[in-house]
């Protein structure tokens, strides 16, 4: 397969609940050696998230590398690293209070050189003020583009679906920041009504394309709106 052709692609995607659009019109398509973004407040699951993600990935027999941008919460580096020793993956990492973006661009120069498969790449939750975040993010952005063009390829959110409409608010303030291209939900086994899945989907307009739905590192899937909907009724109604 070459690294320009698309392994998913999904072309004016429309799915209704109760009468109304959650989701209309939405194209994507993910392609080899893409460049992930992953973005999300601090307590969402953002970097278990990244792990069970990359061991999906790999679990595919794709090649992945792992980046840790979020240098500013404690303890965050050291918990990416530990998870990538788990799955025997390589990360590109250096210590709190590090410079983000200049290891952003490390990784995908890796990536690059290695023909890596997937590149995940952890950003920063939560900063001082959001102003500091936004450049954070806005840097890591730029200086993606300038290790490959076009990269970050994909930015994903990462959302806690117990939140409700507080996940709302998260998701239009990152939005606001960087444009987002995908929504992953997590603890949906948490909460017996989908949370605010179908609250995000509508006012975003963007595709949600996985879910957690547990604490095992199998626990993510790709999101399927008609099995979701299916269970959503069939727990009503039980």
């Amino acid at each position: 397969m070459s690294q320009s052709e698309p392994i998913i692609n999904v072309d004016g995607l429309t799915k209704t609940y109760s009468g109304k659009n959650v989701v209309d019109g939405v194209s994507f398509e993910v392609k080899k050696g893409e460049i992930f973004g992953i973005l999300g407040p601090n307590g969402a699951g953002k970097t278990t998230t990244i792990a069970k993600l990359a061991n999906l990935y790999k679990n595919s027999d794709q090649s992945v590398i792992l980046g840790a941008c979020d240098t500013f919460r404690a303890g965050a580096v050291e918990q990416l690293k530990k998870w990538a020793q788990i799955l025997n993956l390589p990360i590109v990492a250096t210590a709190q209070g590090h410079d983000p973006a200049a290891v952003a661009f490390d990784t995908v120069s890796s990536a690059s050189a290695k023909n890596i498969d997937r590149v995940l790449i952890d950003t920063a939750g939560r900063l001082q003020n959001q102003k500091n975040l936004a450049a954070e993010l806005e840097k890591i952005v730029r200086i993606c583009d300038r290790a490959k063009s076009g990269a970050p390829h994909r930015k994903i959110i990462v959302l806690d679906a117990t939140q409700g409409n507080h996940s709302v608010a998260q998701a239009r303030a990152f939005n606001e920041i960087v444009k987002l291209d995908g929504i992953i939900i997590t603890k949906l086994d948490g909460t017996p009504k989908g949370g605010a899945l179908f609250a995000i989907a509508r006012e975003l307009r963007l595709p949600i394309l996985f879910v957690g739905v547990g604490e095992r590192m199998e626990d993510l899937a790709e999101f399927n709106s008609d099995e979701f909907v299916e269970t959503l009724v069939d727990g009503i109604y039980a």
